[in-house]
């Protein structure tokens, strides 16, 4: 086994799983993310030669405990090994208890690592960045990215988050109802960001990251069993579907971002976007909107339209304005900005956008955005500066291949005779 991409994907796959039995059983944060760690190590190391096992998670899951409890015979040579019901006594009062709430689907050992990471003893932000750094792995820079902060501030608020998990003495166990509905939200808001690092990859790593659309989805799926009356997770179950539906039309075959737009319609996954529209529609008749149902309503319209021209843009410019004041934000508006230059032309989009400028600075959408709204405008001499910036800013190689094809047309538009800059 030499493919190293296909470890990198299966270790990602396989972290909250391996991480969140660790967890149980050595009721640390620290020590379930060090023995993994460990146990990658040990993979990477004899997989290329042995090949991959049959269960990955299951392997990294004995691994670990094994590295960890040797390594708990080590610093304590003095002293007997802990028995096990020492260590963890999941089978005798957490197993009972388990039963009583929720049967079989609560005792996954992801979600409840999930509702551990989102406990409320820690603030939102915290719980968030924690879960996302010991649940799905992701890198400091890769968390930094999905909250816009700097990657320093993200070290500092994990570092912070861990250190306040150790001194509140956060039980590890399974939380009681009430408790679990005061976490959902967290939660929710931690499987929606993992969905995003995924669906956010470039063509490169699209299917090395795959496995963490695929994760969000099957996490979303658990809340959803748990609390089937509770719109807002068919809202964010339906938009995860309708998101991955269209994932084998994202890229062309050089890995290159294909838009909405020009995207093959039959290649997106039918059966799923018949499931999130579904979901969606059930959803609304609650008559209790929130933000997850809102974007599912947008990903809705986007996929019940056979062609680009059937989308109805109007509608989805009233959900984004109902979105803008649920979660106000200066992404949410820039989205609606081109809904509008749908509706009522690029000038009206232009002008929406114009105003975050400064908010987001350093956002790499931001200038595609309007560098593509000024390129209809034929304000070619900005449209180029602004596509520059977004190169500069673009977080994969995809990205930036893409505005620069739009660099290209301005290329070939300007030598072309009786084309007019608008600025000149």
């Amino acid at each position: 086994m030499t493919d190293t991409a296909w470890i990198d994907a299966a270790l990602t796959s396989a972290r909250p799983q391996a991480v969140g039995a660790l967890l149980r059983y050595f009721r640390n944060l620290d020590t379930a993310e060090e023995a993994f760690q460990n146990a990658c190590l040990r993979a990477l190391k004899t997989w290329p030669q042995n090949g991959p096992p049959r269960d990955p998670a299951a392997w990294l899951i004995m691994v670990g405990r094994n590295v960890a409890i040797d390594e708990v015979r080590r610093s304590r040579k003095q002293e007997a090994l802990p028995e096990d019901e020492l260590i963890s006594d999941l089978d005798d009062a957490e197993e009972k208890l388990a039963e009583r709430l929720d049967g079989s689907h609560y005792r996954d050992d992801i979600l409840r690592l999930l509702f551990i990471c989102c406990h409320p003893d820690l603030p939102a932000t915290q719980q968030i960045a924690l879960a996302l750094r010991i649940v799905s792995g992701l890198t400091v820079m890769q968390i930094a990215r999905a909250f816009l902060v700097s990657e320093a501030a993200m070290e500092q608020r994990i570092t912070r988050a861990k250190a306040r998990v150790a001194s509140a003495g956060v039980p590890f166990e399974t939380p009681g109802a009430v408790e679990r509905s005061e976490r959902l939200a967290a939660v929710a808001a931690m499987i929606y960001l993992i969905f995003n690092e995924g669906y956010s990859a470039s063509g490169e790593t699209s299917e090395i990251r795959k496995p963490l659309c695929e994760g969000a989805i099957r996490l979303a799926r658990l809340l959803l069993r748990l609390f089937p009356s509770e719109p807002e997770i068919m809202g964010l179950t339906a938009l995860l579907l309708l998101q991955h539906a269209r994932a084998a039309a994202r890229f062309d075959v050089n890995g290159e971002i294909v838009l909405l737009d020009d995207q093959d319609r039959s290649l997106w996954n039918q059966k799923m976007i018949a499931e999130g529209v579904a979901l969606i529609d059930k959803a609304m008749r609650h008559r209790r909107s929130g933000p997850y149902q809102v974007q599912a309503a947008i990903a809705a319209l986007h996929a019940r339209a056979a062609r680009p021209e059937d989308t109805d843009w109007a509608q989805i410019d009233l959900l984004y304005g109902a979105l803008e004041i649920m979660q106000p934000s200066p992404v949410v508006t820039l989205n609606r900005a081109v809904a509008v230059s749908k509706v009522r032309g690029p000038e009206a989009g232009l002008q929406m956008i114009e105003p975050l400028a400064e908010r987001l600075s350093g956002y790499f959408h931001f200038f595609g955005v309007r560098g593509a709204l000024l390129m209809q405008l034929s304000r070619n001499e900005e449209a180029r500066v602004a596509f520059d910036r977004a190169i500069a800013l673009a977080n994969t190689s995809a990205e930036a291949a893409h505005i620069r094809t739009h660099l290209d047309r301005l290329i070939r538009d300007s030598a072309t005779p009786g084309t007019k800059d608008s600025k000149k």
